[in-house]
């Protein structure tokens, strides 16, 4: 970041929630609202004016507009605090803690809230084009036969609700058969992609017997815990599952692949002067941050983005990807992160992207340590907050070091930022 220097604060979340669970009554303001309480309540910022609030969801109402607005307005927090709302696809989180702390660093505020949030359970759905004309007309009618003349020809199917779209507007193919290509490209096996999930579920399993979730989750609607966990899992039990995308020669199932979730999380980002005013301690500095996207509609790999994403930030801050402690990658699908894993080893590919040679591989042990969104689940804007958060955590937890966060994205984006203490 250019100018001051910018710090990780604090990090609070709610529980993620399998879809129509534990959050099924709940809308995507009730669930930011409740993330941002919380970090409120943990900070003890009631009553304070904060720089500025940046937050959004992927899938939303119209209602949503100014969701960040009003879930700031649901808070403690002074009510001239602004709130901008904004969406980056499942790097919503990522984009807005960037974009703030780019203030920040500036001079224009001292310290900002960035958040995320998704109600897969509360979706939009709309009714067919054909009936909201009739509606229209029926609106503007007037006498009982002009009346009766908007619903003329009239058939039972225009009553069909509209649900949102899944699938990529430039392919018409959904995320998970965007990556089944990739999956096939990079030769990624059923077995290793079930390795993955099974050992995501197994260290957030015990991050959380080991307490490390304990002062960031609070509870929400009766919901204590993350309930997409199974700590549990191995990958032989994986194995049975059917493929979910590619019935016939498919490898992502439903266990190697996120599950629609609820949730939602925050950030609170600041310089360390406000920090230190307040006793509040530093997690992480954020040292800079990149966003970038690829040609997917023309075969570059939907979910690939990262992969230039992550090399730009480096050739930028002249850093190799060896050079960092710990790496926090959202697993949209296990077969995402091994292909991204694959193809910065690739001289090849990596060539493409215009660096002199492959970037090399990165230490499996020092990756998502706590387990990511395949155990936690996946709250499409609110995912970004919640790896910043652990990557931030995780370094404070240890004392020092650098961490790299990766994140892919809907239409063939990717959010990546570098943290160190």
């Amino acid at each position: 970041m250019q100018g001051r220097d910018v710090y990780l604060v604090a990090a609070h979340r709610i529980p993620f929630c399998r879809a129509y669970t534990g959050y099924a009554d709940q809308t995507n303001q009730q669930l930011l609202s409740a993330a941002l309480k919380g970090l409120v309540a943990q900070t003890h910022l009631s009553g304070q004016r904060i720089g500025e609030v940046a937050a959004g969801a992927v899938v939303v109402h119209s209602a949503d507009w100014n969701l960040a607005r009003e879930s700031v307005l649901d808070t403690s927090l002074d009510p001239k605090t602004p709130a901008t709302t904004l969406q980056f696809a499942c790097g919503t989180s990522v984009q807005a803690t960037l974009m703030l702390a780019a203030k920040v660093a500036s001079g224009q505020i001292d310290c900002a809230i960035a958040a995320g949030a998704d109600s897969i359970s509360d979706a939009p759905l709309t009714v067919q084009r054909k009936l909201a004309q009739r509606l229209v007309n029926l609106s503007r009618a007037k006498g009982l036969g002009a009346k009766l003349s908007a619903f003329k020809k009239f058939r039972l199917s225009e009553l069909s609700p509209v649900p949102p779209g899944t699938g990529e507007p430039r392919t018409g193919l959904s995320m998970g058969q965007h990556c089944e290509l990739m999956a096939k490209t990079w030769g990624i096996s059923r077995q290793d992609q079930d390795r993955w999930a099974a050992g995501s579920h197994q260290k957030a399993g015990q991050a959380l017997e080991q307490g490390f979730f304990d002062d960031w989750i609070g509870a929400h609607n009766g919901v204590t815990r993350d309930n997409v966990l199974r700590p549990d899992s191995n990958a032989e039990s994986l194995a049975a599952l059917k493929p979910a995308f590619d019935r016939a020669t498919g490898t992502l199932t439903a266990a190697n692949s996120t599950p629609l979730t609820d949730g939602a999380s925050a950030v609170l980002i600041a310089t360390q002067e406000w920090a230190e005013a307040r006793g509040l301690p530093i997690l992480a500095k954020i040292v800079d941050g990149h966003v970038s996207g690829n040609d997917f509609a023309q075969g570059d790999g939907l979910l690939m983005a990262p992969t230039e994403t992550v090399f730009e930030l480096l050739n930028r801050q002249n850093l190799s990807l060896q050079d960092f402690d710990l790496y926090e990658i959202h697993e949209a699908f296990a077969a995402q992160v091994l292909c991204t894993l694959k193809a910065w080893e690739s001289d090849e590919y990596c060539q493409s992207m215009g660096a002199p040679a492959a970037l090399g591989s990165v230490d499996p042990d020092k990756i998502n340590l706590t387990g990511s969104s395949l155990a936690l689940g996946h709250p499409f804007a609110a995912t970004g907050a919640r790896v910043i958060g652990t990557a931030a955590r995780l370094l404070a937890q240890q004392g020092q070091g650098r961490a790299l966060v990766s994140v892919c994205t809907a239409g063939g984006m990717g959010a990546a930022m570098i943290l160190e203490r």
